[in-house]
């Protein structure tokens, strides 16, 4: 079993989060240091490590966890303007929490290239 993270700690309720919105199948809470006027984190409930393992993942359960994003992203009222969905995967990305989670960033223009 992979370790514990930060992420499996604020699902289990040991750290505290500011959440947006839950269902049985994500958790989304509020980033700690938002990069825009809305930065939420959305968490699958079944855990994966990284982006890299949605292919060997259940497809139920990856198809359910981009309906929750999705669904997340419109609960903030984001869709009208627009809105940037981001992963991170592995060190040269600043994957900082070995933990699958989506970063939905909005409320301003974005610019490109992000990175």
């Amino acid at each position: 079993m992979p370790e514990e993270t930060l992420f499996d700690q604020i699902l289990s309720g040991s750290v505290p989060s500011e959440a947006v919105y839950e269902d049985d199948v994500v958790y989304a809470f509020k980033d700690i240091n938002p990069q825009a006027p809305v930065h939420v984190l959305v968490i699958p409930k079944k855990k994966l490590e990284s982006f890299a393992d949605v292919r060997s993942g259940d497809d139920t359960a990856v198809g359910a966890f981009m309906k929750g994003v999705s669904r997340v992203a419109a609960e903030l009222g984001l869709e009208e303007r627009g809105y940037r969905v981001v992963f991170n995967t592995g060190p040269e990305a600043q994957q900082s929490v070995l933990y699958l989670h989506a970063h939905i960033l909005g409320g301003r223009q974005m610019s490109w290239p992000p990175g």
